[in-house]
């Protein structure tokens, strides 16, 4: 029985635990990835730890979120990114060098490897054939710290590809149908492993394209092979010597798998407000359009805005529409403007961003009133944006592009253009803007400015937990609904107090001061609580806030693990309908946590109406351990007497 590609690299890393689905495993991590937005709170944890330097094979901070310096906080950020990164031995990319997962891809990635980054999106790296998975700030300091990370063997989807896609058709379209077919909770649990001759016509930035998104399934991570695709990226990159080719072996074995006929598929686009809610462009209609938006960690690559380039050569913006490009790495940019591309983008109208996340993060160009933008990102979550009103949809550069010129969404099909891009066969190289850490760290002193507060730290569980039901919520709660980001509120992500006030702000206003003035208490919830982003804020706000346990029908993989690591309590109905009969300020009480957690099952008691109800508590050892100990950072504490190795 052959083994897939996804277990091969997990049978080489595994350090803890058997490849038995639905187990935990322990997997050592190669690599390490942070961002901004999240890394302040992570190189904190990092620094609390203990260790002198990191121990992985190589770990690389980016600045790319936070890049709009209306004061001095995101600029204090980045100066403490750098100077622990030098302390550390982690590398840094400087502000402007280009969005983590564009750079990584292009300078760092490495088939075989395993990493791990504080980004819900670090799935980009799958793209050539890595086990890249998204993860909380903490459990990213604890892999850069030597330690394991932790993770049930999953389920292995095969995605079959067949045929080839048709022109104007894209890599977007491609997961857009994935996301139509499974849904935002369909990857739960699983990871996806592209396969099919269909695979042999799809470039490295198309594959990428692809892996990324996979982060909006709610999949583990997604992946394909590395071949001889990925060895011209590799040799073009200049990067020839970190190639390997990686295959599954030709009777692996899949849990499940699901074909698509890249011939068939057409133009799709996610509608508001979730990426899952997918339709062909040409049944939309051709819906007026105010902005349009290209770029982010998806869809700025090279190829991607070479395309767009040729689309709109000759063409000019049309007079309603606001076109905005941010290219994904200095690279790209550079590219460009030297092969004259860029100078075609200019002249249809496009306004041009630098390199960064920009609008996909709501780091600007927020959209006017009721305004319908596309944008070639991966989520057009309520809110997202920066425009509570706005409608936002998720299409491909091409139909970006073209749609810009028409002034309404437009099948791309209907330009007759041939935008066939040739990869160039050297990219132009140039690491000036990547930094490398001090020789020793005795000779760095890390600098922290006044807007960076301490990281609340969870306690030791109790055995009776007892508060108000603080919040009920509906399904599919993303991580933008718990901690909002905003251009606004970004510069606060190393300031959970003042970030706090905010928790839950798009769906009530009034909880913050709701959780104070019962001294926290509980948050009940729907379906998927938590998908999105990996950001670890959104346990640590609640956490802050005093939250003590959360009750949910079903939880998102990363914002389960960051409430463990905060040390709040994921609980889920056994009986989902249990869910009707709680109502806002119910007194709830648990019993007997430190006897029922080991049994998964716990008793909610809800004092106010005079029922009670079941939980189960899903949890593995190791986690019911870090949950007693209040949190994963007390706990590796602990473990860091006895060494790393269980960390």
């Amino acid at each position: 029985m052959g083994l897939n590609l996804v277990y091969k690299i997990l049978e080489k890393h595994l350090v803890e635990g058997e490849l038995i689905q639905g187990e935990p495993i322990g997997i050592k991590i190669d690599q390490t990835l942070t961002q901004d937005s999240t890394g302040t709170m992570t190189y904190l944890q990092l620094e609390a730890m203990g260790i002198d330097r990191v121990k992985t094979k190589r770990s690389v901070a980016f600045v790319d979120h936070n890049m709009l310096q209306q004061g001095f906080e995101n600029a204090d950020d980045h100066k403490y990114i750098q100077t622990v990164a030098a302390k550390y031995g982690v590398l840094f990319s400087k502000p402007g060098n280009g969005i983590c997962h564009q750079v990584f891809l292009e300078r760092f990635s490495t088939p075989g490897d395993t990493l791990i980054g504080s980004d819900s999106h670090t799935p980009t790296a799958g793209g050539v054939g890595m086990i890249a998975i998204g993860a909380g700030g903490l459990d990213v300091a604890v892999a850069m710290g030597g330690g394991a990370y932790f993770i049930n063997t999953p389920k292995v989807c095969k995605i079959n590809l067949i045929g080839k896609l048709s022109p104007m058709v894209s890599a977007k379209d491609v997961i857009l149908e994935v996301l139509r077919r499974l849904t935002v909770k369909g990857g739960v649990g699983r990871v996806f492993e592209y396969g099919g001759e269909g695979v042999k016509s799809l470039s490295v930035p198309q594959r990428a394209t692809i892996t990324n998104m996979g982060a909006e399934l709610g999949a583990t991570t997604s992946i394909f092979p590395s071949d001889e695709k990925t060895f011209e990226y590799f040799k073009a990159q200049g990067r020839e010597n970190e190639w390997k080719e990686l295959l599954p072996d030709e009777d692996a074995i899949y849990d499940e798998e699901v074909t698509i006929d890249l011939e068939k598929l057409e133009p799709l686009a996610a509608k508001p407000h979730s990426p899952d809610n997918v339709e062909e462009i040409r049944t939309i209609g051709k819906i007026k359009v105010d902005q349009v938006a290209i770029g982010s960690c998806t869809n700025s690559s090279y190829e991607d805005l070479m395309k767009v380039a040729k689309i709109l050569k000759g063409n000019k913006v049309h007079p309603d529409v606001s076109l905005v490009i941010a290219p994904g790495s200095r690279q790209v940019m550079e590219m460009i403007s030297r092969n004259g591309a860029l100078g075609d983008i200019i002249s249809a109208g496009a306004r041009i961003l630098e390199n960064s996340c920009g609008p996909c993060i709501g780091m600007g160009q927020a959209p006017g009133t009721e305004g319908v933008s596309l944008r070639t990102f991966n989520r057009n979550f309520y809110g997202r944006s920066g425009t509570l009103t706005a409608k936002v949809y998720l299409v491909s550069p091409e139909t970006a592009a073209v749609s810009a010129i028409t002034g309404v969404l437009t099948d791309p099909r209907e330009l007759k253009a041939d935008i066939n891009i040739e990869l160039p066969e050297r990219f132009i190289l140039d690491d000036s803007m990547i930094l490398k850490p001090a020789e020793t760290s005795a000779e760095v002193e890390v600098v922290r400015g006044p807007n960076i507060k301490p990281f609340p730290n969870g306690v030791a569980l109790k055995n009776s937990l007892e508060g108000k039901n603080l919040l009920k919520v509906s399904d599919n709660i993303t991580t933008d609904h718990i901690m909002p980001s905003n251009s606004k509120l970004l510069p606060y992500r190393s300031n959970v107090p003042y970030l706090a006030d905010f928790c839950f702000n798009t769906v009530d206003t009034d909880f913050p001061a709701r959780a104070k003035e019962y001294n926290g208490g509980f948050i009940v919830g729907g379906n998927n609580y938590g998908q999105g982003s990996s950001r670890e804020h959104a346990a640590l706000a609640p956490l802050y806030l005093g939250v003590k346990a959360v009750i949910v029908k079903s939880f998102a993989r990363i914002h389960k693990a960051n409430l463990i690591n905060s040390g709040i309590l994921p609980l889920t109905f056994e009986n989902e309908a249990d869910y009707d009969t709680l109502e806002l300020l119910d007194d709830l009480v648990i019993n007997n946590i430190e006897k029922d957690i080991h049994s998964g099952k716990l008793v909610v008691e809800n004092k106010t109406n005079g029922t009670s109800f079941a939980v189960i508590a899903d949890l593995s050892q190791r986690e019911i351990e870090i949950l007693l100990c209040g949190g994963k950072l007390n706990y590796t504490k602990e473990l860091m007497k006895e060494g790393m190795e269980n960390a």
